[in-house]
This record gives C-alpha cells, sequence and structure tokens, in this order.
C-alpha cells in the first residue's frame, strides 16, 4: 500500500452505529486509518464538507426508496468519489445511483475484505469521470469561443470592409496589447454591436 493510500481520509456514513464501527474496524485492518465518522441523522452534505474525506463510503442496510433518493441527492451535490454499499436494489436504484454520480455501487452489502479494492476502484472512476467533465467542458469553451470570434470577424469584416484574414489579425493583435484573449476582445465587440442595435 502506498503512503497516500494510507493517509486516504475516509468519511463513513451508516444508518447504524454499531455497523460503523464495524466498517471502521475493517478499514484500520486494510491499513486506512484516517477516518470520519458522519452522523446521518445530521445535516449530510455539511458533515461531509466540514470532514474533507478523499472518498465518501456509504453503507445501507435495506434503504427505502426516499432514503436513497436523499442519499443520491447529497451525491450530486459533493464533489468526492462515493462508493455506495446496500444489502438489495433494482435496476432502477441502480440507474439512479449512477445518474446521481455514485462512483461504486454495490450490491449484496458490504464485506470486509472488499472494501479496499471498492474504494480504490471508486477513487479511480470518479478520476476519470472527473477528466471526462473537464475535457467536456473545455470543448464547449474552446467552441463558444470559436463561435464569438467567428462573429466578432463578421462585424469587423461588415464595418471596416476587411478580409477575414485581417479581422481575425486585428483581434489578435489587439488581444495582444490589450493583454487579454482573443475571445474576450471578440466578446467584447459583439457586445458592443448588439448594444448599438446591430446583431440580434
Amino acid at each position: 500500500m502506498t503512503r497516500h493510500q494510507a493517509a486516504m481520509r475516509i468519511a463513513i456514513i451508516d444508518t447504524s452505529s454499531t455497523r460503523a464501527a464495524i466498517i471502521s474496524d475493517g478499514l484500520r485492518e486494510a491499513g486506512l486509518t484516517d477516518l470520519v465518522v458522519i452522523d446521518p441523522a445530521g445535516a449530510l452534505a455539511a458533515q461531509v464538507e466540514r470532514a474533507a474525506p478523499e472518498v465518501v463510503l456509504i453503507n445501507l442496510e435495506n434503504p427505502s426508496r426516499d432514503v436513497l433518493e436523499d442519499f443520491f441527492t447529497m451525491s450530486r451535490a459533493l464533489d468526492r468519489p462515493i462508493a455506495m454499499f446496500v444489502d438489495q436494489s433494482d435496476a432502477e436504484a441502480t440507474m439512479a445511483a449512477v445518474d446521481a454520480g455514485v462512483s461504486a455501487y454495490v450490491v449484496d452489502g458490504l464485506a470486509k475484505q472488499r472494501i479496499k479494492p471498492i474504494l480504490d476502484l471508486a477513487v479511480r472512476r470518479f478520476q476519470a469521470f472527473s477528466r471526462l467533465q473537464a475535457e467536456l467542458a473545455e470543448a464547449k469553451t474552446a467552441l463558444a469561443d470559436r463561435q464569438v470570434i467567428d462573429r466578432a470577424k463578421a462585424i469587423l469584416m461588415r464595418r471596416r470592409s476587411l478580409a477575414e484574414p485581417a479581422a481575425y489579425a486585428l483581434l489578435r493583435s489587439h488581444a495582444m496589447t490589450s493583454n487579454r484573449r482573443i475571445a474576450d476582445v471578440a466578446e467584447a465587440i459583439v457586445t458592443s454591436e448588439q448594444l448599438m442595435g446591430g446583431l440580434p
């Protein structure tokens, strides 16, 4: 086990304090000692935020639909890997868990020897998902930037009778001299045109 794994802080949420203690013992036996037990009767999201764990472990013996929905709502609010163990589940609850961003949803309860590999899996899945989200956000930003730059070029071409390369060169030159991104300069041009009653 690496030093980082041993130092990984884990928040444990269990509707039974007895089971929470057993889980804590199992994690300590696996060499994971930085543990915080969260009181499920309190404000979950706030307690998890205060604990600042690397991963959240939720164990629900026989959750009702309402209890599951409460936990899924909390999962959506937390930007952390979550491993959820339940004794039984149906396809609908499993899909809801995936939609809520639960990194590992394990049916058939929690066995001591399964905890560590499942937590590792939850962290890896969460990291992969976070990378995908970051790449998607980057792609969306790049697309939005390109669209606003194209609109600004069209405005410059029309207003100053410029060819497309000259309009882009003017944008780039102004961005460099004002120490701003080309997209920001383009956004200012588009906004100005809209204020002047030009393009919609």
